[in-house]
């Protein structure tokens, strides 16, 4: 079981903070550092410093971090335009030494697009531009070199793109396609994605999520296509301590108003948690996001660290 951790700077925290947690989490043994990428928290309170960008944040990383891998969960679809997102993606790849990988999804608070200014248009033309981003992203990184892109879709269109620059990791990064839509989400999941990931539900819940997308990956063809199978993975919110206290203390947070949908937090031991991700496993996970809510907080990423890494199969 692969085991990333999860962040939201967007609750209020500067890119030191990041920095300091990216590090110890390297140092802990941990497999991946991916943040959310949003403008906004999700609350009323004002959340200061106030936001990081994602890529901007995770290319500084790039150079202050060695083995852990980097990446979002997920980047909206609406904030950048899919031509200048290869490039910023496959650049950051190359910062990195191939240890990048890109989440993105259709995008959903609205809030935050209306504080900065971001087109937000309905949900189905979200999904349009979603799906020909991942077009467009793949397609560039695929190119071999000296050849150009091209692509004519009813929201892009590229005219011989040199599709430069090229990622260390080939054909390209990983692609993170994730989230609890019952159609659309497995569909593009199935021809894009190297990973589907179901975020912070139940383990019921997850399971008829990764139904849906083998069932999709099965209409799609990808066994008969030549690519590698799509992992799963899930996100679990994270609030563990040696005692109740110290576990509802760092699941304070969580009762805070919040425009999220419901969540199943694991509050409690390490063994709990182990047991969620055992839970996880047996229906066909290979990666766990924790989602750890305080960046401050290092004795949380220690305790997990020391207590349930070592009690889990297969690379941390």
């Amino acid at each position: 079981m692969r085991v990333s951790v999860f962040t939201e700077p967007h609750r209020g925290a500067s890119y030191d903070d990041q920095l300091q947690f990216a590090r110890h989490a390297e140092s802990c043994g941990y497999d991946g550092f991916l943040r959310a990428d949003h403008y906004r928290a999700m609350g009323d309170d004002p959340a200061l410093p106030g936001p990081t960008d994602a890529w901007l944040t995770l290319a500084a990383l790039a150079r202050e971090t060695s083995r852990i891998r980097l990446g979002t969960l997920v980047t909206s679809a609406t904030f950048r335009l899919p031509g200048p997102l290869a490039v910023m993606v496959a650049q950051v790849d190359q910062m990195s030494g191939g240890r990048v990988e890109l989440g993105i999804g259709a995008g959903w608070y609205e809030r935050e697009h209306t504080a900065y200014g971001i087109p937000f248009p309905g949900v189905s033309e979200r999904f349009d531009r979603l799906a020909e981003q991942l077009e467009i992203v793949t397609g560039l990184w695929r190119t071999p070199p000296g050849a150009e892109f091209s692509y004519t879709g009813a929201h892009y269109q590229l005219v011989d793109a040199p599709a430069l620059p090229k990622p260390v990791q080939r054909p390209g990064p990983p692609v993170i396609v994730g989230g609890r839509g019952a159609k659309r989400t497995p569909d593009l999941a199935a021809r894009y994605a190297d990973e589907f990931n179901m975020p912070f539900t139940s383990v019921a819940q997850t399971a008829a999520a990764y139904e849906r997308v083998r069932e999709a990956c099965d209409a799609a063809g990808r066994a008969d296509s030549g690519r590698r199978p799509l992992a799963l993975s899930a996100g679990i919110v994270v609030a563990v301590g040696r005692t109740d206290a110290e576990a509802r203390h760092r699941a304070a947070p969580l009762h805070l108003p919040s425009a999220l949908p419901p969540e199943d937090p694991v509050v409690g031991s390490p063994a709990q948690l182990v047991e969620r991700i055992g839970e996880f496993a047996a229906i066909g996970a290979t990666r766990v996001h924790l989602r750890l809510i305080d960046l401050a907080d290092l004795d949380h990423l220690e305790l997990i660290a020391a207590e349930v890494l070592p009690q889990l199969d297969g690379p941390q």
